[in-house]
């Protein structure tokens, strides 16, 4: 299936403009950069005879609900293999209290809930092979979901109408998403990756997959790290979605405009260019982040 999204209008300031790519509406439930990176990675699967897709991720994982509803929609079977194994111990209580792993249950996925120092070998052989064989060689989809499919699939993004933007913005999770835009620039064009983790490993990540040097990773509006966030944050999602009726996921998308818009009153644009930031998903996390929001006393998202 091919799909676009449409764009719409934000702003303009300082004879810069801003638009959004909203790739957040593409499907109702496999939504934004997931809805591209599983795409062939599904196709493939099925070509090769597969009936079970596996992959990995934490207990709000936007990757993990996606797979599981691409699963549910495609007649795959689909198993999570979840980082914290504290979660497994009372399965109902854990899914009274989170949202993303409920709505994969509901899609019929299965878990498999294992410790952080298992988790960090996921990718190891030894590991592979180990899972491999418990659940009786599944196609097995990557943490966050980039692999070589994924870049393909999100090399689709961009298409002729984006031709007239000089800046493509994006959020940065596995670097999957960003590299298939890259790989899809115009000559004129630059790509910004607006990383949601602390690290210097993003660069080096990137150029993995990255087919040519038209991009620059904005490495200053993580807030703290990987889900973290502050009332500044919240306070800028909401008003963003009051003025704009756009909703911003908070892990992503959300300290990506953050980060842009502050760009924007700082000069960092040329005078007259058109900017378009992607808009990647990730929705279905906000109703966990409310959670952890509301523990600490913060404003929530709405």
């Amino acid at each position: 299936m091919n799909l676009t999204s449409e764009n719409q209008f934000i702003s303009e300031t300082n004879g810069r403009s801003l638009s959004i790519k909203r790739e957040d509406l593409l499907h109702p439930t496999v939504s934004g950069n997931k809805f591209r990176k599983l795409k062939y990675n599904l196709i493939q699967a099925r070509e090769d005879g597969f009936e079970t897709l596996l992959t990995f991720g934490g207990a709000y994982s936007n990757h993990i609900a996606a797979t599981a509803a691409a699963g549910q929609l495609e007649g795959f079977k689909t198993i999570g293999v979840i980082r914290g194994e504290e979660l497994g111990v009372n399965l109902a209580k854990t899914l009274e209290s989170n949202p993303t792993l409920a709505f994969a249950y509901e899609c019929g996925m299965k878990f498999h809930f294992i410790s952080r120092e298992e988790y960090r070998e996921k990718d190891e052989v030894h590991f592979r092979g180990s899972i491999t064989k418990t659940f009786n060689n599944p196609f097995i989809i990557p943490e966050g979901g980039t692999n070589d499919l994924a870049i393909k699939g999100c090399e689709e993004i961009l298409t002729e109408d984006d031709t007239c933007f000089d800046y493509i913005c994006c959020p940065i999770g596995t670097t999957g998403t960003i590299s298939g835009i890259i790989n899809s620039l115009k000559p004129h064009q630059k790509a910004l990756g607006f990383p949601a983790l602390k690290g210097d490993w993003v660069a080096d990540e990137v150029r993995k997959y990255a087919k040519n040097e038209q991009w620059e990773i904005i490495a200053d509006y993580h807030f703290g790290g990987y889900a973290k966030v502050n009332g500044d944050l919240v306070s800028f999602i909401n008003e963003f979605h009051a003025e704009h009726q756009v909703l911003l996921d908070p892990i992503y998308t959300g300290k990506m405009l953050y980060g842009i818009s502050e760009l924007m009153k700082g000069g960092y644009f040329r005078e007259n260019s058109r900017i378009l930031a992607v808009h990647t998903g990730g929705l279905q996390g906000i109703a966990g982040m409310n959670i952890q929001l509301a523990k600490k006393g913060l404003p929530l998202i709405h």
